[in-house]
């Protein structure tokens, strides 16, 4: 799924230095509205931090995979949850100092519980979080993910457009 190279570039002063990239497939991850003020996130064991993680649901793209088909997979494989209506919020970089990994983030509602379907070797817990709480998590340290601190911020910021998009679909 990865890929690590080393390229040589012409820095805009005419030097030479050497860069090492990690190529990624790309991302999505999705703040996922259980109720009007509440959001599902999952508790997951990350080897790569040594310990569990409170994050949004995420996954990576599949190759030829939208983003958004992504994003409806990786809901239900992580959550047992299906969207009635997805909405695209943003994308970013994840760590464009070396990796060229682009995270397509969405918002959804509208779920129904239609089974989990983790893989093998995942080990997650679903919870559900009210959206405030997940900011004081935020700023207490909880969450320190940075897919889901953006996603949680990006709605709180948004929430008037996005309480009236949830009328819509809850």
């Amino acid at each position: 799924m990865l890929r690590f190279r080393v390229d040589e570039v012409r820095l805009p002063d005419g030097r030479v230095a050497r860069r090492e990239v990690v190529k990624h497939p790309g991302a999505v991850a999705i703040v996922a509205f259980k109720d009007h003020s509440s959001i599902l996130m999952v508790k997951q064991l990350r080897h790569s931090v040594d310990g569990w993680l409170l994050e949004i649901p995420a996954g990576t793209l599949e190759k030829g995979e939208k983003p958004r088909r992504c994003a409806s997979r990786e809901l239900v494989e992580e959550t047992g949850y299906k969207a009635n209506r997805m909405k695209r919020m943003f994308s970013c970089y994840v760590a464009p100092g070396y990796s060229n990994e682009l995270i397509h983030e969405y918002v959804a509602a509208g779920l129904k519980y239609v089974g989990r379907r983790t893989e093998s070797d995942e080990f997650m817990k679903t919870i559900t979080v009210r959206v405030g709480e997940a900011v004081n998590m935020i700023v207490q340290g909880t969450i320190k993910d940075a897919k889901s601190i953006c996603g949680i911020l990006y709605v709180t910021r948004n929430l008037p457009e996005i309480e009236s998009w949830l009328v819509e679909t809850v």
